[in-house]
């Protein structure tokens, strides 16, 4: 198979193409039915950077797409999956992302031994200015969904990533990992919209403990560098089917203030320097005092 990152969908306008052949080919086979995007590989251990998120081990990840009108509610996430996992048919637990996204504009990706889905909207924005005017902290009521203005809930997108490798990555290179895909989809969503991602951003990332090892998995890595392309390319396409279609009026917001449910973060932070040891400057005094006395 070519290195180069190929582009994974169920067909369409854009000329993008079905792997007929995914679970040979990449070993992470994606399903979608009922508003739910299934990534199975059996044996797989994932990190999940999103709701009830962490370590685990299983066949499956998924990412869940959420109805206009849902709020988020902690006390009833659990029953409200699982059910939602039940009626599409899925039975194998694992790590779930949750999304105002319709799973129809998932989009994925192939490159090496790298496979990633993605699902990217961009109703939230979330800006960081270098010249910052100034501000306070957020309350957090974006992040929970439940401001208490109803025409805002159920209303966010968000940049989901689902990642999966065949190697089998030392634990910090697995986490290492996530920090790897959300740089490429900061720098991605930057060039395609301006913002380098969203108020509800979330990274599953998935290997293969009996794979090919992987000590590190940095960009100058093979599966570094194979899922930076792949994020590339996914979310690329992913926000075209989103925002290009025929069938959309969805835009791309200009502007955190064009978008009403977007953030900027326009408070300073206060610039620190680590502070030197005692027995440093010990060392620097008696070191001065040599030096006076020769």
């Amino acid at each position: 198979m070519s290195e180069e990152a190929r582009v994974e969908t169920d067909g369409g306008e854009d000329g993008e193409a079905e792997c007929e052949d995914e679970a040979r080919t990449t070993g992470f086979e994606a399903t979608r039915t009922d508003g739910i995007l299934r990534v199975r590989r059996p044996g797989t251990e994932w990190l999940s950077t999103g709701w009830n998120g962490g370590r685990s081990s299983g066949p499956a990840a998924y990412n869940v797409s959420v109805p206009e009108g849902w709020a988020c509610d902690d006390r009833s996430i659990d029953a409200y999956v699982a059910d939602r996992l039940e009626s599409a048919g899925f039975e194998a637990s694992g790590p779930v992302l949750l999304t105002g996204v319709d799973l129809e504009h998932a989009r994925g990706a192939v490159c090496g031994p790298v496979t990633i889905y993605a699902t990217a909207g961009i109703s939230n924005p979330a800006a960081l200015p270098m010249e910052p005017s100034g501000g306070t902290l957020p309350d957090g009521r974006l992040e929970g969904g439940t401001d208490d203005d109803s025409d805002q809930e159920g209303k966010h997108g968000t940049v989901n990533l689902v990642v999966g490798t065949t190697r089998a990555l030392e634990a910090g290179a697995l986490a290492n990992l996530v920090a790897v895909a959300a740089e490429a989809k900061a720098a991605t969503l930057l060039a395609e919209t301006g913002f380098a991602g969203t108020t509800t951003d979330a990274i599953v990332v998935g290997h293969d403990p009996d794979g090919p090892p992987s000590e590190f998995s940095g960009s100058a890595t093979a599966v570094g560098a194979a899922t930076r392309a792949c994020v590339r390319e996914a979310v690329r396409a992913s926000l075209r089917s989103r925002y290009e279609s025929r069938e959309t009026d969805a835009s791309i917001p200009e502007s955190v203030a064009d978008a009403k449910y977007g953030v900027s973060t326009d408070v300073r932070a206060e610039v620190v320097r680590p502070r030197e040891r005692e027995r440093e400057r010990k060392r620097k005094r008696d070191h001065g005092h040599d030096q006076r006395e020769d």
